[in-house]
């Protein structure tokens, strides 16, 4: 079993501080939902975890395993196995989508083996086939042209081939029709299992109702302040946010005396579809 563990975990951009003692822990065979309103730092989280430059770590720690992975550039969490899908995937002209499958799954490799190119390719188009995603965007660059939801595809298509060890969606749900969003949350259970765990950033609970949760978090103002099971996704459908912030009051900017997150009993499928 592995373990993705942030504790007291603060970060700013250009100065401004956005995560303010963020505390998580995520474990293989898991999978959690972060919500929470715009401006609350689920996206700032996702892209410190994988390292993007553009944010600084002002205090607290990301273990892997026990391994304090701060200082490690994105590629080398990336070989790690974390892994992060992208609300706005990047179109990249001139990289066919093939070449760059087969490029990031032999980083993956241990050191001095070598990819099994039939066997590569055999495997990507059977994910393929699973994603309803034509094998002939293979031949294309990696989304340049695509439709939302054929970037969306992409970006799980590049989870089932390189099976991370944890991966993070960062709205991947977002703009999507429910033919699309199937497929998607499809290709997130077919990675479900003790050796698999994710986190689901999202604004809407239908996404939640193919890929259902073990824990779901709801983050506001820099930090996680609740955590528990499907009843907090069907509060939130019901009134907003405003029950939250009721339930909180103003987690202010100290970390040491922010309020820890409040944890009601874990409810799975049941409480979703209470």
């Amino acid at each position: 079993m592995s373990t993705l563990s942030i504790k007291k975990l603060r970060a700013d951009i250009d100065g401004k501080p956005i995560l303010k003692g963020v505390d998580l822990e995520l474990k293989s065979g898991e999978i959690h939902a972060l919500m929470g309103p715009n401006g609350s730092g689920k996206s700032t989280l996702a892209n410190v975890i994988m390292g993007n430059p553009r944010y600084t770590v002002t205090g607290g720690s990301i273990k892997l395993d026990g391994k304090d992975i701060l200082a490690l550039p994105v590629h080398e969490r990336a070989r790690l196995g974390l892994f992060l899908a992208f609300q706005y995937p990047v179109e990249i002209p001139g990289l066919g989508m093939a070449k760059f499958l087969r490029r990031a799954a032999e980083t993956r490799l241990p050191e001095g083996e070598h990819l099994n190119v039939s066997d590569f390719l055999k495997g990507a188009r059977e994910s393929m086939d699973f994603l309803s995603f034509d094998r002939a965007f293979l031949n294309r660059a990696l989304n340049d042209g695509f439709s939302g939801g054929e970037k969306k595809r992409a970006e799980i298509l590049q989870l089932l081939t390189l099976k991370p060890r944890f991966a993070i969606f960062d709205e991947t749900d977002s703009g999507l029709d429910i033919d699309a969003l199937k497929v998607v949350a499809a290709g997130i259970e077919k990675m479900r299992g003790p050796d698999f765990g994710a986190l689901i950033i999202t604004h809407y609970r239908r996404i939640l109702d193919y890929a259902v949760p073990s824990i779901v978090h709801v983050m506001y103002q820099g930090r996680i302040v609740l955590s528990g099971g499907g009843e907090i996704v069907k509060s939130l459908e019901e009134k907003g946010y405003d029950w939250v912030k009721d339930l909180v009051g103003d987690p202010g900017d100290d970390t040491e005396a922010g309020p820890p997150a409040r944890t009601p009993k874990p409810a799975g499928r049941e409480a979703l579809h209470a």
